[in-house]
């Protein structure tokens, strides 16, 4: 009998989540009730709760648990490979999503989606990458790439590569964006070393150099918005 209730309760909890969901959204959610809705796409019967509960504490936040490796979510109690597939799957449907919705859109005059889609899918990674996106003669995103990733603490780029991979992508502009793991988005030296030199080799090519952003935990620093890639160009018309 005891069995039996404990079963009635949790369907009865599960079934509240779900209709919650359907009324309004992720609104009002914690983000362990989150990953438990995640799990119980694969957990028909079993409660979820406490293992909802596991993965928050171990990886921090609701990014932290979808960011997570398949490895590093099986081995939280209540994780199997099933819900790990789910997750993981989660991940790649919202960064295919976001991709999608920045793919031939301007991203200069719709920089709330561009943000989405780079806190998305750079904020939470506990390496250093490198991010270009490529833009047509219009300004708008024909493509995206992670063209290097790096340690915990900086990632090596390489202006050539940088410059190959916008040719053969036939761009006439770029945006670069990287993450500090940190959480801090303020630029180092090196950062602002590289910037001018993604800027002076990819002008040499024609190519223009819109932006460089930097993700950190929820927050973004913008050279562009800085005033830094206009004083770089200026400084490479001086000296050419």
């Amino acid at each position: 009998m005891a069995d039996a209730t404990e079963k009635h309760k949790g369907e009865g909890h599960r079934r509240r989540l779900r209709e919650k969901f359907m009324e309004a959204g992720l609104t009002g959610f914690h983000d362990y009730e989150v990953v438990e809705l995640l799990l119980t796409l694969a957990t028909p019967r079993k409660d979820c709760k406490d293992a909802a509960k596991a993965a928050l504490e171990k990886f921090k936040t609701l990014q932290g648990v979808v960011e997570a490796s398949v490895t590093d979510l099986c081995a939280v109690q209540g994780i199997g490979p099933a819900n790990a597939f789910g997750i993981k799957l989660i991940q790649a449907v919202a960064d295919r999503y976001l991709e999608k919705k920045v793919i031939m859109s301007d991203p200069l005059s719709n920089s709330s989606a561009l943000f989405d889609y780079l806190y998305l899918t750079m904020g939470s990674k506990d390496r250093e990458s490198f991010k270009a996106l490529f833009l047509d003669a219009k300004n708008r995103i024909t493509g995206t790439e992670t063209l290097f990733t790096g340690t915990l603490t900086a990632s090596s780029v390489y202006p050539r590569e940088v410059v190959r991979a916008a040719l053969d992508r036939s761009a006439a502009a770029v945006i670069f964006a990287h993450n500090h793991p940190s959480g801090d988005p303020e630029p180092s030296p090196a950062d602002f070393s590289i910037t001018r030199q993604l800027v002076f080799a990819c002008q040499t090519m024609g190519i223009t150099v819109h932006e460089h952003i930097i993700i950190g935990n929820n927050r973004y620093y913008s050279f562009a918005d800085q005033g830094h890639i206009a004083r770089m160009n200026q400084e490479f018309t001086q000296k050419t």
